[in-house]
């Protein structure tokens, strides 16, 4: 049986600091301590191994978790964006009929002036 040889360093998700993986020269050190070492050690390497693992899983789920969000929080400012937008072309629409209103208003206003005006002659 041939032992297995662990990748080197795989970024899955970003780190949680300088020191959230060991170093090149630190992981072929326990490989190689793995590899040739006892039983102990291959343990100790395990454990190791076991506890990155945990922790860029961890690290990649809190991302997953954030990227979520932020991609919600874009399509829900979208619809608000989008709603806005429709608002304010039914408030245009209704401030133009308001307006057309008014205008038509101030001719039959003008018409009675002119109505009276001519009533009072007579």
């Amino acid at each position: 049986m041939r032992p297995l040889n662990p990748p080197l360093f795989l970024p899955l998700c970003r780190s949680s600091g300088p020191d959230a993986s060991p170093s090149p020269v630190r992981r072929r050190s326990l490989a190689e301590g793995m590899a040739t070492g006892t039983p102990d050690s291959q343990a100790r390497f395990g454990q190791s191994v076991k506890g990155l693992l945990t922790e860029k899983v961890n690290t990649c789920g809190t991302d997953v978790i954030a990227l979520t969000k932020q991609v919600l929080k874009g399509s829900r400012s979208s619809e608000l964006l989008g709603q806005a937008a429709r608002n304010m072309v039914l408030q245009e629409d209704a401030i133009l009929h308001s307006e057309d209103s008014l205008r038509k208003m101030a001719i039959i206003t003008t018409h009675l002036q002119y109505q009276q005006e001519a009533i009072q002659k007579k």
